[in-house]
């Protein structure tokens, strides 16, 4: 039986929330999901499935948090570029909804 990954994985994940998004991110996910799957066959130690799961799901939760900032991100730059092709100036209430 294959020693199990937990800590590594749980390392990863929390890596990835930090500040490493998506470069600790899917390795921790995919390396978890395997570590899982392994771990339910029996071909793995069963002691590390808590910190497996744990570092899989921070994972996914930074992925999924990486892919929402970017959206938000190209949506506010779309915003201001198209204000500068107007000629029109972004002010900062016009940026914040006040008016």
């Amino acid at each position: 039986m294959a020693p199990h990954r937990g800590v590594l994985i749980l390392v990863l994940g929390i890596l990835s929330v930090v500040g490493c998004g998506f470069f600790a991110g899917i390795p921790a996910w995919i390396m978890g999901k395997g570590d899982l799957g392994k771990i339910d066959a029996g071909q793995m130690d069963p002691s590390g499935r808590t910190l497996t799961q744990v570092g899989m799901i921070l994972g996914i939760i930074s992925v999924a948090l990486t892919i929402v900032g970017c959206v938000v991100y190209g949506i506010i730059f779309a915003g201001m570029a198209g204000a500068a092709a107007t000629g029109e100036m972004a002010t900062p209430q016009s940026m914040l909804f006040f008016g």
